[in-house]
C-alpha cells in the first residue's frame, strides 16, 4: 500500500490523520476499505455521511424505497426538495456532493437471498440499518457465511441498540443467539408502530459508522458478543454480555 496522499487528502482529512491511532497509513486504510449499508433511514443516512466524511473509498447503500414526508424528521440525507424520489439515488446525489472521491454504488432494490449473496462479496464490512428482523436475520446469516464484519443497530422510542460480529472469529455469537426466536414482532423495529425521536437515530447511526472505522484502523474495542443497550430518556448505558448458542448455526 502506497503511503503517499495527495496534497488536498493531507488538507481534507488533516484533524483524522493528527491522530496517533490513525496517521497516514490508517487514512489510506479508509480510503481503501469497502463498505455495504443497508437501509438509507434513519440510521443508514448517518452511517453513510460520516464514513463518506472520513474517506471511505467504497460504499454499496442499498434501498428500495421512497423518501415520504415523514421520513425527513430523522433520515438526515433528504429534504422536503426530495419526496417522492428513490431514497439511494438522492443519497447518491447528496454524498457525492459531500465527497466526490468516494465511489458509491446503489441497489434499488428489496434484498433477499439470492441478491444479497450476489452483492455481499464485493464487501469487506456490513452496515445492518433495516427495521425488521426477518432482513436482519438474512443479513446476519449471510455475513457469517462470508465471514464479513457486521453492525448492527435497532431504534425504537428513546432506546438505541448495536451489536458488532466479527465473524472471523469462530468464537463469536450471532444475532439468532440474542434473539433465540423467530416470531419476534417487527412493532418494536419499527418507527410507524413505536415511534422515534429523530435524534436517536442520528446517534446510533454516527454510533454504527465509527465502529466500522474503529474496525478498518484496527483500533479500540468492539462488541464482540455484547449488546449496546442505551435508554436516551434517562441516560443510561447498559452492556450486556450474551453467549454463542450451542444449536445455532453461527457454530
Amino acid at each position: 500500500m502506497s503511503l503517499k496522499l495527495s496534497k488536498n487528502q493531507l488538507e481534507k482529512y488533516s484533524r483524522q490523520i493528527i491522530l496517533k491511532n490513525i496517521g497516514i497509513l490508517g487514512q489510506k486504510k479508509i480510503l481503501n476499505s469497502k463498505v455495504l449499508i443497508i437501509g438509507m433511514g434513519g440510521l443508514g443516512c448517518p452511517v453513510a455521511e460520516f464514513l463518506t466524511r472520513s474517506g471511505v473509498g467504497f460504499l454499496g447503500i442499498v434501498d428500495h424505497d421512497l423518501v415520504s414526508l415523514s421520513n425527513i424528521h430523522r433520515q438526515t440525507l433528504y429534504d422536503e426538495k426530495d419526496l417522492g424520489k428513490s431514497k439511494v439515488k438522492t443519497a447518491k446525489k447528496k454524498l457525492n456532493n459531500i465527497n466526490s472521491k468516494t465511489k458509491i454504488d446503489i441497489y434499488n432494490l428489496k434484498l433477499n437471498k439470492k441478491k444479497f449473496t450476489k452483492i455481499v462479496k464485493n464487501y469487506d464490512y456490513i452496515v445492518d440499518g433495516t427495521d425488521n428482523f426477518e432482513t436482519k436475520f438474512l443479513i446476519n446469516d449471510i455475513s457469517l457465511k462470508y465471514k464479513k464484519f457486521l453492525v448492527t443497530g435497532a431504534i425504537s422510542k428513546f432506546d438505541g441498540h448495536i451489536f458488532t460480529f466479527d465473524f472471523n472469529n469462530k468464537k463469536n455469537p450471532c444475532l439468532r443467539c440474542f434473539y433465540q426466536e423467530e416470531s419476534i414482532s417487527d412493532d418494536i423495529l419499527n418507527c410507524e408502530h413505536e415511534g422515534i425521536l429523530g435524534t436517536i437515530a442520528g446517534i446510533i447511526g454516527t454510533m454504527q459508522a465509527n465502529e466500522i472505522l474503529k474496525k478498518i484502523l484496527n483500533v479500540g474495542q468492539n462488541l464482540n458478543g455484547f449488546i449496546l443497550i442505551i435508554d436516551f430518556l434517562n441516560l443510561n448505558f447498559r452492556k450486556v454480555k450474551f453467549n454463542k448458542r450451542k444449536k445455532c448455526k453461527c457454530n
